[in-house]
């Protein structure tokens, strides 16, 4: 099996990707869309040429999705019919029956719904049209960005910040004032309960 990055230098349909998690930002992906349609068309081929989507490639022959389904479903949304991949692992030889087990062992699939609550690997959306929006997983981004938490290499970490956030505050209260939950997920963020997260940068000041 192959861990090297191999770009294919044709041109892949998005919607035959396979996602390999649930849900995603709505929010995020509406950014990454506005970002997308301030470029003209000869910047937005140079981005598709330098941003590949990273998959896996399954026994079935399908890619896998383990990296950037936000901006996936956001350039479907936006149009986009077919993307450069990078091919990060080649699991053709592994059985169907054993593949999931393997990208789970290997923390390459995210199997969450919008509760947070573990679902079976059929019930994972068949391309990235079909993904859940999960409004933590929005919030988790955004604290990111605001330095709540460090970028992290673990595996589905803004998912894991998403899950912690989940327990702190309502879905209703995320939807009612997006700017209040951020100030809310903030203060979360920063109490020692949340130390065992990655990118955890540290509680406030007691002063």
């Amino acid at each position: 099996m192959t861990n090297t990055r191999e770009p294919r230098v044709h041109p892949v349909p998005i919607l035959s990707l396979r996602p390999t998690q649930m849900t995603v930002g709505m929010r995020e992906v509406k950014e990454k869309r506005k970002r997308w349609r301030e470029h003209d068309k000869n910047k937005q081929a140079d981005l598709l040429g330098k941003h590949m989507i990273p998959v896996v490639f399954g026994p079935d022959g399908r890619y896998y999705v383990i990296d950037h389904h936000h901006l996936g479903r956001a350039l479907h949304d936006e149009g986009v019919k077919e993307v450069l991949v990078t091919v990060i692992g080649d699991l053709r030889m592994v059985e169907r029956e054993a593949f999931w087990g393997v990208m789970d062992n290997k923390r390459w699939v995210y199997p969450y719904d919008t509760k947070g609550e573990r679902r079976p690997f059929r019930d994972l959306p068949k391309s990235v049209a079909d993904l859940k929006d999960d409004p933590f997983r929005s919030l988790a981004g955004e604290l990111r960005r605001m330095g709540g938490f460090a970028k992290d290499t673990t595996p589905f970490s803004e998912f894991l910040w998403a899950d912690y956030l989940r327990r702190q505050l309502s879905r209703k209260a995320v939807a009612a004032d997006f700017d209040k939950a951020i100030e809310k997920a903030m203060s979360a963020a920063r109490s020692k309960n949340a130390i065992y997260l990655p990118g955890w940068c540290g509680p406030a000041d007691d002063d």
